[in-house]
């Protein structure tokens, strides 16, 4: 345990007896000077805020250990920021649609829906389990209590009459447009 009413000149000690040792650890762990010398600073901050929690351990081998997890953290920080260099995130192309074409493809089930919603209650049914829900012939004929083959039929017009509104309507949308 340390005298905390001489905490300033035990600080002063510590640092005068340590810094070249961890120093000259950090430089040969980052290779460079100015990190060493900015982690060195940070390692005594760190000795400073925790010595009231020290032990009566090697101080020596607690100050490296304190070194050890700075270098370590600063590798790792260091590493991850090099992965991510500029131009980094341009280079990810986005699968995002553009606002345009989301604009438009809304646009587009918007009128399929208006669309749907003319053509009679059977055909309507059919278009809506077979097309949209994706339900097998046998499954919507269940549904609809009727012959697997009035089902095929059934979609196979309504098809035919939703195609035939879809281009009427666009028509009519292009023509309003003009």
């Amino acid at each position: 345990m340390f005298d905390l009413e001489n905490l300033e000149d035990n600080i002063i000690g510590i640092y005068r007896l340590h810094y070249l040792d961890v120093y000259r650890f950090l430089v040969c762990f980052t290779g460079n000077q100015n990190d060493a010398e900015d982690l060195t600073q940070e390692v005594f901050i760190r000795v400073l805020n925790n010595l009231s929690n020290f032990n009566n351990g090697n101080l020596k081998t607690w100050i490296f250990s304190i070194a050890k997890h700075i270098a370590i953290d600063h590798y790792r920080k260091k590493k991850f920021s090099s992965i991510f260099k500029e131009g980094f995130f341009k280079q990810l192309v986005s699968t995002d649609k553009e606002p345009n074409e989301i604009i438009v493809q809304k646009e587009l089930k918007k009128i399929v829906h208006v669309a749907i919603s003319k053509l009679k209650p059977d055909f309507r049914a059919v278009v809506i389990l077979r097309g949209i829900n994706e339900l097998s012939i046998k499954e919507t004929a269940e549904i609809l209590n009727c012959s697997e083959s009035k089902v095929k039929v059934d979609f196979h017009r309504a098809l035919k009459v939703l195609k035939k509104k879809l281009n009427i309507d666009v028509e009519e949308v292009i023509e309003n447009a003009n």
